[in-house]
């Protein structure tokens, strides 16, 4: 029988083998058993309010509308309903998401240089140049305003016209016939005038409205117009869409409210009388009609 020795030289105690040192994927594993803790901030999501509800937390704390704050700010109702839910695409570019921020938040009492500056880190830092395409609606709206003035032009040419003709003809004839025929020319003004037609636009429902109350009609002839009316207890009469060709009638004892989304798309014809459009193309028109007095508000 052979006793074995211990590495130290000590007989009747037998070798025990050293555990062996791990080596390969078991070390790796071993030395990181115990990693260095994480921040407390990592892997959380932010939990701040985005700027879109931000701006209708805002609105409603201040208790008004979107029609309310769009009649204030002169921005449309879809694109103020579409930045408080964070959908910048419809603004129409960078340059306007901005303008309309800041229009909204002044309106509903937010910090809208704040939130530009949240709006800039998000995309992409300061705003570019754009020249906004409103500074060609005054052009427009000029070049509108002068064909009435060529139409009276060619009225009264051809009021002198036909005077002279009347005149050369009463020349030779009694003052009986001349006096007659004075009655010719004054009546061919008239016929002159009848190409204008001031009185087609009026053959409208509105004219057979009851005395003593507010009549109003609302008629989308060159594009489609967003429209609010209410009455004077502040019931809502209508809110959406009015579309090209469409048209509404709306009437009350005492008052009609009314805000326009497009004002150069609805024609108006108060208590009977055509007022022509509400506004210029785009534009955001606010208005209150009474009875007898179609040009209030």
């Amino acid at each position: 029988m052979t006793i074995g020795k211990s590495p130290s030289g000590d007989p009747g105690r037998t070798a025990r083998p050293k555990a062996a040192k791990p080596s390969g994927p078991a070390a790796a594993k071993n030395t990181t058993q115990n990693p260095a803790p994480k921040p407390a901030q990592e892997g959380k999501k932010s939990t701040a309010p985005t700027i879109g509800q931000v701006l209708g937390s805002a609105r409603l704390a201040a208790e008004l509308t979107v029609e309310e704050v769009s009649a204030e700010t002169r921005v449309r109702v879809p694109l103020i309903q579409a930045v408080e839910e964070d959908d910048f695409d419809r603004c129409g570019g960078d340059f306007y998401a901005r303008g309309h921020i800041r229009a909204i938040a002044k309106a509903v009492g937010a910090d809208g240089e704040a939130l530009v500056a949240r709006y800039d880190d998000a995309h992409g830092g300061a705003p570019s140049a754009a020249r906004p395409i409103a500074a060609f609606e005054p052009q427009k709206i000029r070049a509108e305003r002068r064909r009435p003035n060529w139409t009276g032009a060619m009225v009264a040419a051809i009021v002198v016209v036909v005077a002279v003709i009347g005149f050369n003809l009463a020349a030779g004839k009694s003052k009986t016939t001349s006096a007659e025929a004075a009655v010719v020319p004054s009546a061919h003004p008239s016929a002159s005038a009848a190409p204008r037609k001031p009185a087609a636009p009026k053959a409208s429902p509105v004219a057979a409205a009851p005395a003593g109350r507010v009549t109003l009609k609302v008629s989308a002839e060159s594009g489609d117009s967003w429209l609010l009316v209410k009455n004077s207890k502040g019931d809502q009469l209508f809110q959406g869409d009015l579309t090209k060709g469409d048209s509404k009638v709306f009437t009350d004892p005492k008052s009609l409210k009314v805000v326009y989304g497009n004002g150069g798309a609805a024609h108006l014809w108060v208590n009977g009388k055509d007022l022509g459009t509400a506004g210029s193309d785009g534009q955001v028109v606010k208005a209150t009609y009474t009875p007898g007095d179609p040009q209030a508000g």
